[in-house]
């Protein structure tokens, strides 16, 4: 019985590793990639293909096969468009007009800014806070390991911000606790990713559901010291936004120009969202300091 499972589940997973998106599923496509990798990718081909290659191509991953699939798929596009049918995606993805190394690169450019933006912003957190306020390690830490990695993991920033404002700071363990929890999903996700598929769907899934439980969690937390804290206004337009613009990931059309598509826009979108957030982390920050700093007088 156990014996059986098992085969099921390879089976299954082999079927999902298998299946693929319209445009690499054509034959047309594929007979041109494997024309263009027996033409291009052995042999004194390869060794040709190789010192025409452009170094930052090389040094970014490009290989033969791949500049192959960049190839084909624009063939196969031009086929769909010349017989009057959609543009498909090619296993997984839109095509993109590659730029430099970058596939997608108006997206790599949005990447960059969004990224800019929050370091610009964290630096000025660091110079307006005092160090001494309980909110400044987890913001000033925790934020520079995680945003590091991907625009993805900036929800489960925000995730482990809310534990440590509404739980952490009256029950330390409980926050640490939740910062090991967030970091092993992080490190499972990436590692799914990287490692057994890259799969847009799951992705898009996992940073949806992250998503709703982080605008529940905000929400609750600013409706119930909206009264009291008048900043907090800040924090219930910037939860609003995000799950508004989080709507542009659920589009699905392909790249205007085939540069900018859903992705990049939410990308660009999401750039005032995070200053609007750290002038809230801000202001929560300094309350803190105050309210310590009044507590600490009173003793």
């Amino acid at each position: 019985m156990a014996g059986r499972t098992v085969r099921l589940v390879l089976l299954v997973g082999a079927a999902v590793l298998a299946s693929g998106s319209q445009g690499d599923r054509e034959p047309v496509y594929r007979d041109c990639v494997l024309r263009c990798e027996e033409r291009n990718c052995s042999g004194g081909a390869l060794k040709h293909f190789r010192s025409r290659q452009p170094i930052y191509m090389s040094l970014a991953g490009w290989t033969c096969q791949d500049d192959c699939k960049y190839e084909c798929m624009w063939v196969t596009v031009g086929l769909y468009l010349q017989e009057g049918h959609k543009v498909p995606q090619f296993h997984g993805k839109w095509p993109f007009f590659r730029f430099l190394c970058f596939q997608e690169p108006a997206s790599a450019v949005a990447s960059f800014l969004n990224g800019l933006a929050s370091l610009v912003m964290l630096c000025r957190y660091r110079t307006s806070v005092p160090a001494s306020s309980p909110m400044y390690p987890t913001c000033v830490a925790f934020a520079w390991k995680m945003d590091y990695f991907c625009a993805s993991t900036v929800i489960l920033h925000s995730v482990y911000l809310c534990c440590v404002r509404t739980v952490g700071l009256q029950r330390p363990a409980v926050a640490s606790a939740f910062r090991a929890l967030l970091l092993l999903m992080l490190t499972a996700h990436v590692s799914y990713l990287s490692l057994v598929r890259f799969d847009y769907g799951y992705n898009l899934a996992a940073n949806v559901a992250i998503g709703l439980v982080n605008a529940a969690w905000w929400l609750t937390w600013c409706l119930r010291n909206r009264q009291r804290l008048p900043h907090v206004h800040k924090c219930i337009v910037v939860v609003l936004l995000l799950q508004g613009l989080s709507l542009l990931e659920l589009l699905d059309f392909p790249p205007l120009f085939w540069v900018l598509d859903a992705h990049a826009i939410w990308h660009v979108s999401t750039i005032p969202v995070h200053v609007l957030f750290f002038s809230f982390l801000e202001d929560d920050s300094l309350y803190l300091l105050k309210e310590s700093e009044a507590k600490f007088k009173l003793d």
